[in-house]
C-alpha cells in the first residue's frame, strides 16, 4: 500500500498510445472494457488479454514517457477451448495496466487475463469519499467474474472451476480479502501505533479508513469468493489487519511474492511474511524474489525514466529503481511469471 505521487507518474500511467507494428507471434488478444459495478454507482473500467491464433497487425499499448507498453491484437479471436481465468487487482494509486506484463504472459501460456481499476484507489481517482470503502475491491473483483462468466461472449471460453486472483500491494490484501481473510480494524489500528512508518498505515490515514460510523463492521465482513481456486499476492501490505484464525482458515493454495530488498515500509517479514506465520503451510507456497523492490512489479522503465520523475517530483524516481544497481526488472518479471506458471501448473497437475 505504498503510496504514487499523484502527479507526472499518475498521468503518465493512465496514457495509452497505440502504434500499428508488423504481426508478432508473441502478441495476444485484447479488449478494454467498462462494467457496472454491483452498487450500479460506478463504473470499473478495465482490460482482458487472452490467447489468439490470429495474426492481424498488433498494436503498443500502455506506451508513455516512463513506461515500455506491450504489443497486443485488439478485439482479435479468442482461441478455441475453455481457458483458465485469471483476476487481477492493482496496488494503492494504481491502475490496471501496471501487470500487463504478467497478463500478457499468462495470456501467452493460455490463461484469460482481466484486470479493472478499483475507483476511489486508482490513478487520477484516489479519494477518501470512495476509497474508504476497501470492502468495495474484492466486491468488485467478485463482480468482474460475474459479469465475465455470465457473458454470452466470454462464458463459452471460460473453464469456471479454475479462476485464479492475483493482487499486488493493496491489490495482495484484495487478494487475500477474497481468499477467506478478514480485516480487524481494531488490529490494524494497534499495529499503525506500534509502526507507524508502515506504507499500510499511510494508505489508511489518507483514506480515512474505518473512520465512519460502520465501516469497521463493513470491513470484517467474509468477502471469501468461493469460485476462486488459487490466490497470489505480490509484496503485499496491509497484511497485519488480518486475524490470524481467518488467515489459519484459507482453505485455498495461496503463492506469497515479497520484494526481496529491504523496505522498512513494506517490511517483507513483517507483511508477507505476516501470511506465511499463520496461513496453512499445505497449502501456502512463499517466494522471496531476490534484487526486487516495491514497484519491480510495475511495467519496465525507460532509460532516464527515474531522472525524469525525480525531477518532475522528487521521492518519484523510486517508481523505477529496483533492489540494487545490479537488479533488472526485465529479468524480475521473468523470474516472477516462472515461479507464478510453476504455481498454476502444480495446481494443474494435482486436479
Amino acid at each position: 500500500m505504498l503510496r504514487f505521487a499523484y502527479t507526472t507518474f499518475t498521468i503518465l500511467a493512465v496514457l495509452v498510445i497505440s502504434i500499428p507494428s508488423k504481426a508478432s507471434p508473441d502478441t495476444v488478444g485484447f479488449r478494454e472494457i467498462t462494467i457496472a459495478a454491483s452498487d450500479g454507482r460506478r463504473a470499473l473500467a478495465g482490460a482482458i488479454w487472452y490467447p489468439s491464433k490470429d495474426t492481424n497487425p498488433p498494436i503498443r499499448i500502455g506506451e508513455n514517457p516512463i513506461f515500455f507498453g506491450q504489443m497486443v491484437q485488439p478485439d482479435a479471436n479468442i482461441q478455441d477451448g475453455r481457458h483458465p481465468l485469471v483476476v487481477m487487482s492493482h496496488g494503492f494509486g494504481g491502475n490496471w495496466r501496471n501487470q500487463g506484463w504478467l497478463a500478457m504472459a499468462l495470456a501467452r501460456a493460455g490463461y484469460v487475463v482481466a484486470a479493472i481499476n478499483h475507483p476511489g484507489t486508482t490513478s487520477r481517482d484516489l479519494t477518501a469519499e470512495v476509497g474508504s470503502a476497501l470492502w468495495l475491491r474484492p466486491r468488485d473483483i467478485s463482480h468482474l467474474i460475474t459479469s465475465l462468466t455470465n457473458d454470452l461472449a466470454w462464458s463459452p471460453h471460460l473453464d469456471r472451476a479454475n479462476i485464479t486472483v492475483i493482487g499486488h500491494s493493496l491489490g495482495g490484501w484484495t487478494a487475500l480479502e477474497l481468499a477467506g481473510a478478514r480485516m480487524d480494524m481494531d488490529r490494524m489500528d494497534d499495529e499503525c501505533k506500534q509502526h507507524p512508518e508502515f506504507a499500510a498505515c499511510d494508505g489508511i490515514e489518507e483514506l480515512e479508513v474505518g473512520r465512519a460510523p460502520g465501516d469497521r463492521a463493513k470491513l470484517a465482513v467474509d468477502l471469501k469468493d468461493k469460485r476462486i481456486r488459487s490466490a497470489i499476492s505480490l509484496d503485499l501490505g496491509l497484511a497485519r489487519g488480518f486475524t490470524p484464525e481467518s488467515l489459519a482458515a484459507i482453505d485455498i493454495p495461496v503463492l506469497v511474492i515479497a520484494a526481496g530488498s529491504p523496505n522498512p515500509k513494506i517490511p517483507k517479514e513483517l507483511e508477507s511474511g505476516y501470511l506465511i506465520q499463520h496461513m496453512p503451510r499445505a497449502l501456502t507456497q512463499y517466494h522471496d524474489l531476490p534484487g526486487a523492490a516495491h514497484f519491480s512489479f510495475l511495467p519496465e522503465c525507460k532509460p532516464n525514466a527515474a531522472i525524469l520523475l525525480e525531477n518532475e517530483v522528487p521521492g518519484d524516481g523510486i517508481i523505477c529503481l529496483d533492489g540494487d544497481a545490479e537488479s533488472d526488472r526485465a529479468i524480475l518479471h521473468q523470474q516472477t511469471i516462472t515461479v507464478i506458471l510453476d504455481f498454476l501448473h502444480q495446481l494443474e497437475t494435482a486436479s
